[in-house]
């Protein structure tokens, strides 16, 4: 058992491919998805693919000449791995996030959903700010969602738009401050006075 656990962390492509299949237990992926969504090779892909399937991490399944592979929530090791994987996408593990500062004047960064462990959260990602490069944002999410494992459910405003939304009691916003969340960059002085404006 301990020589099966010591074959799954010794490279970032597995480390990689590890929270892919522990995040996105649901679904099930072709190969070329696989590549795609993690920015990898094929070969690499094609490699651990094989070695997950002889340990049992993940089912294959053919359906027209073609393969397709799953979670196998009965990995022995699923429910530890999928805890390790949930830890790695905080701060400061999951360094793409200090990337956010580079978009542009960003006021505020917040992070719930997949980063902490809060399926039912508004949202994974809500960034406040102005003058934000929207080039640098793209490719910021791509490698986010590559090193997180998870397509991140995001959403971007401008300071003003916050100001208003906010103003209104927008049930977007009121939620997502009320419910687990992080700071990564708060430069906005009254946001705990804004997440306690709501009329219980």
């Amino acid at each position: 058992m301990s020589e099966l656990f010591s074959q799954l962390f010794d490279s970032k492509v597995r480390s990689r491919l590890l929270k892919f299949f522990m995040l996105n237990d649901k679904r099930e992926y072709s190969a070329q998805e696989v590549v795609q969504k993690n920015k990898m090779s094929s070969s690499q892909v094609i490699k651990e693919l094989n070695r997950f399937e002889k340990m049992k991490m993940i089912f294959v399944r053919t359906r027209k000449g073609k393969k397709f592979f799953q979670t196998n929530t009965d990995f022995i090791f699923y429910p530890e791995i999928k805890n390790l994987v949930v830890k790695s996408n905080t701060m400061p593990e999951c360094r793409s996030l200090s990337r956010i500062k580079g978009l542009g004047k960003v006021k505020l960064a917040l992070t719930s959903g997949v980063f902490l462990n809060y399926p039912k959260g508004q949202a994974d990602l809500l960034i406040v700010g102005d003058e934000m490069s929207r080039a640098k944002l793209k490719h910021l999410l791509e490698d986010m969602e590559a090193e997180v494992g998870k397509e991140i459910n995001y959403s971007i405003m401008g300071s003003e738009e916050f100001k208003y939304r906010t103003d209104m009691l927008d049930k977007f916003i009121m939620d997502f401050l009320e419910g687990p969340h992080e700071e990564i960059i708060c430069k906005v002085s009254n946001l705990k006075e804004i997440s306690n404006r709501r009329v219980k």
